[in-house]
């Protein structure tokens, strides 16, 4: 009996831990971040979709912009294109497959993961990225959150 107690115990316990690994990426609030520098406060849904695939280079206030994403299957990534974007990663991939094939553009640079993401923004006056948004700092400024 006690053997069972303790197995039942043990069994609870990972799947407790497997819960709490899901609920903080459920739950990760992912953030589009700018240069400190960049003379923006805030960002609107319909402009993170045009400029995130390809649609215009320049914000509403005509400041150039350089967009920055993350690699596929991250779940910034995630969050942020089925959010904002509404689009998943096969829809993405087929988009940009078409417009570079037609030679209207390129896609967004890619980095690996939210620090490299953040470390590029915080370098760059004029890229935007999207993150976690625990690994904002000072060196970088909120511009949208995404929902």
């Amino acid at each position: 009996m006690a053997k069972h107690k303790n197995k039942i115990k043990h069994i609870s316990a990972i799947v407790l831990s497997i819960a709490s690994v899901c609920l903080n990426d459920c739950f990760a609030e992912v953030v589009v971040i700018a240069n400190k520098d960049m003379p923006l406060s805030s960002i609107s849904s319909d402009e993170l979709y045009r400029i995130y695939l390809g649609k215009t280079k320049f914000l509403s206030s005509g400041v150039k912009v350089i967009p920055v994403d993350q690699q596929l299957g991250s779940a910034a990534r995630d969050k942020f294109y089925s959010s904002v974007i509404k689009k998943s990663d096969p829809e993405v991939k087929a988009y940009w497959s078409r417009v570079i094939f037609s030679g209207q553009g390129y896609p967004p640079i890619q980095e690996s993961d939210d620090r490299a993401v953040k470390e590029l923004v915080a370098k760059n006056p004029n890229c935007l990225g999207y993150v976690d948004k625990s690994v904002v700092d000072g060196s970088v400024k909120v511009l949208y959150t995404v929902q």
